[in-house]
């Protein structure tokens, strides 16, 4: 977990120092488990969030502003009742535990001033955010752990309030890593695992890194160390300890490519194991940016999950619907035969004699003049036989002609929902899912809620807006309603579409404004239509394109589907790098 003790003293460091003496104007709880307090401190107004998350608990400044709900949870309301108008004494942290109090001065309901304790504790799933009074009894908190969730320790309103049970670890306010010496031949950990074990507030980043800096295998046993290496590990504890101790912070996040798009963790301190880092001047800057992503990834991704599994559904059901119909064509492929049987047996009605279960006939189209067995059914006249073969070629013709055109369509349903997925992978934002989820829900594969059909008139988001190195405006829609718009309203005749050749995927419209488009710009639109595309992890793409006016739209035909003829193709290999440097919105 990221959030150590170590970065909670940083963060209650930073928050005495920029809300002591600050007034709450607010109360606010966007989310089940997340309060966020107005405060106005020092001439400016400050947003401090309180996550009880249990994939991401935490606490800092924040600049993100969410939607509340309409009405406000019982827990925010409490809060708004005792807090509201009061003011912050100061954060309190205690030994490098993740337990952060906030001390509060506000007025009770007789006027009289008294003392409420706001306490988050960031524990992973066991992570709450707690009230108490001026007896540390506890008033409400967002999460009930009653006896039957815990033997151990109840938060429960008029209950005491308990600290969690204390680690058997050492703190780093005291400990002098000379001491751990001896510890490590008892040891049956990793080297990691033994400063994890033995140090208090420390997490598995800051275990790792120290092990880095002293260049020892961290997953070597503990106990299997030289002396050298215990020394070494000794040192850099020691020199991380003083950077602890003297509040030598160096607030970054770390990212898994150059590009800084996934943050993979963070620190109060200087972590050197990474190669792709930013650095904040603050704290609260590194965790805002942290977590808003984070959360953000998780947000998107709860609010995908519904649409994936529609989507997933309807494929598999177009899938199966394919096999049968493919293989209803099948079935239908020899019809001509049966034509070919009743044909011969009404040739031949009079030398057939009756009841007979097969005749060899000469087959008088064929050039080699060859004879065929032809079945019957001897319960039947041969006028009878030959009826019944053309019944069957009637109905296996139509069969035929009906099932190419379904498999036509089916294939086509399959095209546009692999298209929905690759672009609803794309979708960077909340309003960007709503407009997809739109899109379905006017092709009748899901219904709308009440609140999300009263939206449905909300102003279309902006399509993706790129600039070439030539200066040529380029876009790319975000969905199948965007690339509709881009390309049969936003873009004119002579200007250039864009799209990759049988692979799902935005259009790309290069605006011409009346000039030549240089060979430099057509490559650089067809790598933006090669990234936002499926094939975006491929090379050698192929991205067909041509003139606006070659392109058209079937009647009838399903959102973002057209067709285009006088195309050239270029191929391209996507380049994540010309996407950033070209992308201006």
């Amino acid at each position: 977990m990221p959030f150590d003790g170590i970065v909670a003293k940083c963060v209650t460091e930073e928050l005495n120092e920029k809300l002591a003496g600050g007034r709450v104007e607010k109360v606010l709880q966007p989310e089940a488990d997340e309060i966020v307090l107005l405060i106005r401190a020092w001439n400016r107004n400050h947003r401090l969030v309180l996550s009880a998350s249990p994939n991401f608990p935490r606490i800092h400044i924040t600049e993100g502003v969410k939607e509340n709900p309409p009405s406000p949870p019982v827990f925010c309301m409490l809060l708004r009742k005792h807090l509201t108008g009061g003011r912050i004494i100061s954060f309190g942290f205690s030994d490098y535990e993740r337990i952060i109090t906030i001390l509060i001065e506000a007025s009770n309901e007789l006027g009289d001033i008294s003392e409420k304790k706001l306490i988050i504790e960031i524990m992973g799933r066991h992570s709450n955010i707690i009230l108490l009074n001026s007896e540390d009894r506890i008033l409400d908190s967002i999460k009930h752990i009653d006896s039957d969730i815990s033997s151990v320790r109840q938060v429960m309103p008029a209950r005491p309030y308990v600290l969690p049970p204390a680690q058997d670890k050492l703190s780093p306010s005291c400990l002098e890593p000379a001491g751990l010496m001896e510890l490590f031949d008892a040891s049956t950990q990793t080297a990691e695992r033994f400063l994890l074990d033995n140090i208090k507030g420390f997490s598995p980043l800051l275990c790792r890194e120290i092990c880095r800096r002293a260049s020892v295998e961290g997953r070597k046993r503990a106990a299997a160390l030289d002396q050298s290496e215990r020394r070494a590990l000794i040192d850099t504890l020691d020199t991380m300890l003083a950077e602890i101790k003297s509040d030598s912070y160096d607030p970054s996040v770390m990212y898994e490519d150059e590009h800084h798009r996934v943050p993979v963790d963070f620190h109060c301190l200087d972590i050197r194991q990474y190669l792709h880092k930013k650095k904040f001047p603050s704290i609260s800057l590194v965790l805002d940016e942290f977590y808003a992503a984070r959360d953000n990834a998780d947000r998107l991704k709860q609010k995908k999950a519904d649409i994936y599994k529609v989507l997933n559904t309807s494929i598999d059901r177009c899938s199966k619907k394919l096999s049968i119909q493919e293989e209803a064509l099948r079935d239908a492929a020899d019809r001509e035969k049966l034509k070919l049987y009743g044909e011969l047996i009404t040739a031949n009605i009079y030398s057939i004699p009756k009841s007979t279960k097969s005749i060899s006939l000469l087959n008088y189209y064929s050039e080699k003049g060859e004879y065929i067995q032809v079945p019957l059914d001897p319960d039947l006249t041969p006028q009878a036989n030959a009826q019944r073969y053309f019944k069957k070629y009637a109905k296996a013709k139509s069969t035929y002609a009906n099932t190419s055109r379904q498999i036509q369509d089916t294939r086509a349903e399959l095209d546009y929902l692999e298209s929905v997925i690759q672009l609803l992978d794309n979708c960077t934002a909340l309003q960007e899912i709503d407009e997809v989820r739109q899109e379905l829900a006017g092709q009748g594969y899901m219904q709308l809620r009440k609140k999300a059909a009263a939206k449905r008139k909300a102003a279309m988001t902006e399509p993706l807006h790129y600039k070439s190195s030539d200066g040529f405006d380029i876009y790319a829609g975000k969905n199948n309603m965007q690339n509709d718009h881009i390309t049969l309203k936003m873009a004119r005749s002579n200007d250039i579409w864009l799209h990759t050749k049988a692979v799902p995927g935005s259009h790309v419209v290069i605006k011409r404004d009346g000039r030549e488009v240089p060979d430099r710009t057509v490559e650089e639109a067809a790598i933006i239509a090669a990234w936002h595309s499926k094939a975006k992890m491929s090379s050698n793409v192929q991205v067909d394109y041509t003139n606006v006016k070659n392109v058209s739209k079937p009647s009838g035909s399903k959102p973002g589907k057209v067709i285009y003829v006088n195309y050239r193709t270029a191929v391209v290999d996507p380049d994540p790098a010309l996407i950033d440097r070209l992308k201006t919105n």
